[in-house]
């Protein structure tokens, strides 16, 4: 994964919170996010560089108060032998690399404001192994930030970056919709060729077979690896549009795609030990986005990562049952209990972002049995407590993902201590997994818990 532009290089530790009223330095702490690091696209073979901004941002820890005005302090004397910087309205400078910014106040209920937006550029006759710091200090009313740096090297070669989709919500099981995206060069070198790979999740389909594509099926959905001839110019942008079907047993989808600079070793790392088939339609190519259309809305996209991953949500609903058992035996015997979940569909369900289970299962030992044996990575137990449950309850999960009319089964080893004839424990669903809610998708939670009964 390549150096990402923006983000936090710094993290606040909360202090203890006081009443409103003014700030004051023993009851809050200042800080500077900035990048940690970025790479600088060095100049090309004509001496030009593109420009890329460093985003200064000042925040603060305790809300309940409010911050004054304050100036941040920016020196880049460090790079001045490899680039220059560029000044915002809010900054006065002090030398071509040294500058004072003026930030707003940040009232109570505020955590932070922006600070200043940076421009850099390499210099055309730049050592492009040249690397140095841009340095940070921040003060407002009485409190000092801690000191904070972003570390600037120069880069030499493409730099690929992918814009991000927007997520789709209530879309229509049955229906087609596309994903669209721009590929860029922020890099001072071309690319003369590029390595698309794509995941598009099990209920969604792709439309196309292109043929310079080759396409790897898996349980959880199809890969796609694409070899893209058309050469992407350093400062060109360009568009990339898939069309999806939303298939019947469409849910909580998610489409994945990246791209990179294309060799022989990238195709063959990215193929692993998958088995690929090629498409037999037609090539599936970049558009040149008019110099028109990039200046009336994306100048402003994100291209600083190329990797991204987007959620398209269906209408649908998948009805997991619970099925128990009944057992049998006498003192000192071990049995087996299982517990099935069943998804009756029509949709597949699956936790693709945080990977939860599709479901928790809770149940306690019936009466007169000891569990002995539980599936070790599936399955674990929480003790009888003061403020819980008076005997131990045990839980177990699910894959994060089941197939529509697929079937997970729980194997629970009980001893038998007692002969208690319809001994008898009720299992049921955790309904309201805050990572993955089983009453969002599924109509029918009366069948989500069944029973396990020994000697019944």
């Amino acid at each position: 994964m390549k150096h990402r532009l923006l983000g936090a290089a710094l993290a606040g530790c909360a202090l203890a919170a006081v009443g409103a009223g003014p700030v004051h330095a023993g009851s809050d702490q200042l800080w500077i996010s900035v990048p940690s690091e970025t790479v600088l696209p060095g100049p090309d073979a004509d001496g030009g560089a593109p420009e890329r901004t460093l985003a200064v941002r000042v925040s603060h820890d305790n809300t309940e108060n409010g911050v004054p005005a304050g100036r941040l302090t920016v020196d880049a004397s460090e790079i001045a032998s490899f680039a220059r910087l560029s000044w915002p309205a809010n900054c006065t400078p002090e030398s071509a690399l040294k500058a004072v910014c003026d930030f707003p106040e940040m009232p109570a209920g505020t955590d932070g404001v922006p600070a200043a937006l940076l421009g850099l550029r390499a210099l055309p006759d730049a050592d492009l192994g040249a690397s140095g710091h841009v340095r940070y200090t921040a003060a407002a009313g009485e409190l000092t930030a801690f000191p904070a740096e972003t570390r600037i090297t120069l880069g030499d070669g493409p730099d690929l970056g992918l814009s991000q989709a927007d997520d789709q919500r209530d879309l229509t099981p049955g229906t087609n919709t596309q994903v669209r995206a721009t590929v860029a060069n922020s890099g001072n070198r071309p690319v003369d060729r590029a390595l698309l790979s794509v995941d598009a999740s099990y209920g969604l389909r792709f439309k196309d077979r292109h043929s310079n594509c080759e396409y790897s099926e898996r349980a959880t959905g199809t890969a796609a690896l694409c070899v893209l001839d058309e050469a992407v110019a350093p400062g060109r942008r360009y568009e990339l549009v898939t069309a999806l079907g939303v298939g019947r047993k469409a849910l909580y989808e998610r489409f994945d795609h990246s791209v990179l600079p294309y060799s022989d070793k990238a195709l063959e790392e990215a193929r692993g030990d998958a088995t690929w088939t090629r498409g037999t339609g037609s090539e599936l190519n970049l558009r040149p986005l008019a110099a028109q259309r990039t200046a009336a809305g994306e100048e402003d996209l994100d291209l600083s990562d190329n990797y991204r991953s987007v959620l398209l949500d269906a209408r649908n609903t998948a009805d997991l049952k619970l099925i128990g058992s009944k057992v049998r035996g006498g003192i000192g015997d071990t049995v087996t209990a299982g517990i099935t979940v069943h998804n009756r569909g029509p949709a597949w369900v699956a936790s693709l972002g945080a990977g939860a289970a599709v479901a928790t299962v809770r149940f306690q030992a019936p009466e007169g049995t000891t569990v002995i044996g539980l599936p070790e990575e599936e399955c674990g137990a929480e003790p009888p407590s003061e403020e819980g449950p008076t005997v131990t309850t045990y839980s177990c999960r699910t894959p994060h993902y089941l197939h529509d009319k697929a079937s997970h089964t729980f194997d629970v080893r009980l001893r038998i201590d007692e002969v208690v004839r319809g001994a008898r424990t009720t299992v049921e669903t955790l309904n309201d997994d805050p990572e993955l809610p089983i009453r969002k998708f599924d109509p029918n939670l009366r069948n989500n818990s069944a029973r396990i009964v020994v000697n019944g």
